[in-house]
């Protein structure tokens, strides 16, 4: 039987390290240790659970919905979680068909009329156009029956690009932080690990209730979409004045602009679609690698992954289950 480790399966199915472990915690999947493996490692077995989770979140089945279906052996309840799907996607259809609708009977009047400063959308005739529309419950005329897996990542990645309203614009203050790097395996848990552990021996939460927690990763070159990281750093801020105990220690973030946007689904791929969206934007230029904090031997300058809901989990125990993550890509104005 085969093994692999972890940095394989990212590497072969293109999803991070974090996802794995996410859904590790999550009950979906089961990594081990084996004598003569350094790292962890997957069977078949999870292998083939991990492919079932792909195609399930290619065709948009929240996670909640595939432990159930994964982990119910009930046809009928399966049945019911892919129907109620359906109807969730029939609604988007039926919106997205209503708003095409319109506006190619907007172009077909305007081309009419050849009404050049579009007085039609002040006429009354665009809500006789608007409520002469009418459409049926269900807007999939056609089902293919043999869809292949590449027009299911070219409707995924169509789906899932981001557009203007997806991405927030924001500046992140000046702030000291409390900053610990980890390395090897598991560097995220392990950085993220002492981070917690100091907010929960020193109360930091009631001390300093605005508290904001980032992380980012600190390898020395670009792994690859996918691959673990080599080394991760998190940070927790804190008063200017307060001392931190070895090994970490205190960074001064300068601030800057960053592009928002909140992690979907675990996909750590939307770093990828984010930074898309910056190149292309005409407004902001991409920032990356701009020295932002000191010191800075770890790569100033970084896009971070803020918990958003950080407050929260150090009251409920830090659940990964509970964390919601805003990635912060860093810009500045062109």
């Amino acid at each position: 039987m085969e093994l692999r480790t972890v940095s394989q399966v990212s590497r072969d199915y293109g999803i991070s390290a974090r996802m794995l472990r996410y859904y590790e915690q999550m009950g979906l999947l089961e990594s081990q240790r084996k004598g003569g493996y350094a790292y962890r490692v997957y069977d078949e077995k999870n292998i083939t659970r991990l492919r079932q989770i792909i195609i399930l979140r290619k065709l948009r089945i929240p996670v909640k919905h595939i432990i159930s279906i994964l982990s119910n052996a009930d046809a009928a309840r399966t049945v019911e979680l892919f129907r109620r799907n359906i109807n969730e996607l029939d609604k988007e259809i039926t919106a997205l068909s209503t708003v095409k609708s319109i506006l190619t009977r907007f172009v077909e009047e305007i081309n009419e009329k050849a009404d050049v400063k579009l007085q039609l959308l002040g006429d009354e005739t665009l809500f006789s156009m608007v409520g002469a529309l009418s459409f049926s419950n269900n807007q999939i005329k056609e089902i293919k029956e043999n869809v292949s897996m590449d027009e299911l990542n070219k409707a995924s990645e169509t789906l899932d690009k981001l557009l203007d309203k997806d991405v927030r614009i924001m500046y992140l203050p000046p702030m000291t932080v409390a900053a610990c790097l980890a390395s090897g395996e598991g560097c995220e848990e392990k950085a993220n690990g002492a981070i917690n552990k100091f907010v929960t021996d020193t109360g930091l939460t009631k001390i300093k209730p605005d508290l904001r927690q980032f992380g980012f990763d600190a390898s020395k070159e670009f792994q690859g979409t996918g691959v673990p990281s080599q080394a991760y750093e998190a940070w927790i801020s804190i008063p200017d004045d307060m001392e931190v105990p070895a090994p970490l220690i205190k960074r001064t973030f300068r601030g800057g602009m960053y592009a928002a946007h909140v992690l979907r689904a675990w996909d750590f791929q939307d770093w990828v679609l984010l930074r898309e969206w910056v190149n292309a934007s005409g407004k902001f230029d991409n920032a990356w690698g701009e020295p932002r904090w000191t010191p800075d031997e770890t790569g100033s300058g970084q896009g971070f992954e803020e918990q958003l809901n950080y407050w929260v989990n150090a009251k409920n125990g830090f659940k990964m289950e509970d964390m919601q993550l805003d990635l912060l890509f860093p810009i500045r104005a062109k």
